[in-house]
């Protein structure tokens, strides 16, 4: 399974629990890079960071630790993300002919991608996702509900609305509930979650509350064939 994440943070805390159930599964950070300059911007601040470059490595070294818990493997891309990019922010395209370089060198039967929710990066990463299963219509694609941003009134349902415009069914995950297996998934995340220190220093002790609340995924499935 691969997994793909927008940021250092965003796959284990939108679906952690199903990355544990999952072992073996390789998570994709698309704005994994540092910029040249070491610049300092006010959410590194928050996190405790001098610069964009002691950020970026720690945040790795974070994102490495958290995967290990599920006993899963990280993969970082160097794109840099809107806060050290600017306008010169990666395209859809250019992050879509990366990831079908990560695909086309590995053996993967299942995409798991964001819906895209709020932040301009995770509409990036979803467009350039949808671009990908395109290309690569054998692939399973599965979408997840980025968290935190999904507790934004009417996100999830106008995402969920454009997919059926174009085309796309988006059916609730209905997979069997073992209820022994799913204390120990979600103990595994909160273990991974746990992790990820410097980002739970800038949300704040209640700003990540909707990280464990239940995960939800969806199934993608085309109802029409592209044009």
């Amino acid at each position: 399974m691969l997994v793909i994440s927008p940021h250092l943070d965003d796959a284990v805390f939108s679906c952690g629990a199903a990355l544990a159930a999952s072992p073996g599964a390789v998570v994709c950070t698309v704005f994994a890079g540092a910029p040249r300059e070491a610049l300092v911007t006010h959410w590194d601040a928050q996190c405790g960071f001098a610069n964009a470059h002691e950020a970026t490595h720690a945040r790795r070294a974070e994102d490495a630790a958290a995967l290990d818990a599920l006993d899963a493997r990280p993969l970082h891309l160097d794109l840099l993300d809107s806060q050290y990019a600017g306008d010169g922010s990666a395209t859809s395209d250019e992050i879509a002919a990366a990831l079908i370089g990560v695909i086309h060198t590995n053996s993967f039967a299942t995409l798991l991608i964001p819906l895209g929710l709020f932040h301009s990066d995770h509409h990036l990463v979803h467009a350039a996702c949808r671009n990908v299963w395109r290309a690569e219509p054998m692939l399973t694609c599965i979408a997840y509900e980025d968290a935190i941003y999904r507790r934004i009134s009417g996100l999830v349902h106008a995402r969920l609305d454009e997919l059926s415009q174009d085309g796309i069914t988006a059916t609730p995950d209905s997979a069997p509930i073992d209820a022994d297996a799913l204390v120990r998934n979600l103990a595994a995340k909160q273990r991974a979650v746990s992790r990820y220190t410097s980002q739970l220093r800038a949300f704040g002790p209640s700003g990540y509350d909707d990280v464990f609340a239940p995960e939800r995924l969806w199934t993608l499935q085309r109802t029409r064939h592209d044009r």
